[in-house]
């Protein structure tokens, strides 16, 4: 069964028996703008200020390796970057996606290295090449293009053949 809800009790409703839905809901359900469930994987839509808190909310519910972190940009549209955490839980073998909105006019989002220290990498990645900085990054600088690199690749906007 594929599901699109919104909001809280929409959600709620819809999706009960996730382990990970529920934990969220539980810890906060303000910071749930949305849910999907497609093809048996779980999307959860987590407010900007509220990333590390549902970290910390899945990962007390069983999910405890964080697999990725990446981005999306979805210029011209606003918010214009989508930050994407893929968690597994390996006792549940079960995963689930976050992802948080992050507007082109304030590209930060918290870090989250201090629930899984092996974001520091693919955090690192995201702001290489997206320009998204993450807020508390230990070391936040770049691990793909030299450090005198002019912008972020990634970004729609940015010139096929790079400035001049």
């Amino acid at each position: 069964m594929d599901s699109a809800v919104q909001g809280k009790d929409a959600v709620r409703a819809a999706l009960p028996e996730n382990r990970a839905l529920a934990s969220l809901l539980a810890w906060n359900a303000d910071a749930v703008l949305d849910a999907k469930y497609h093809l048996k994987e779980l999307t959860v839509t987590i407010a900007r200020d509220e990333i590390r808190g549902a970290c910390k909310a899945v990962q007390s519910a069983g999910y405890n390796f964080l697999e990725d972190v990446t981005c999306v940009d979805w210029y011209p549209s606003e918010p214009r970057f989508q930050v994407t955490y893929h968690i597994l839980s390996h006792a549940l073998k079960d995963r689930v996606r976050l992802i948080s909105p992050v507007e082109s006019i304030d590209p930060t989002i918290d870090s989250i290295t201090p629930i899984w220290p092996s974001a520091n990498f693919y955090e690192r990645e995201v702001w290489d090449l997206f320009g998204v900085r993450f807020h508390g990054h230990p070391e936040l600088r770049r691990i793909m293009l030299p450090e005198e690199w002019d912008g972020h690749p990634l970004r729609k906007d940015y010139p096929v053949e790079g400035y001049r």
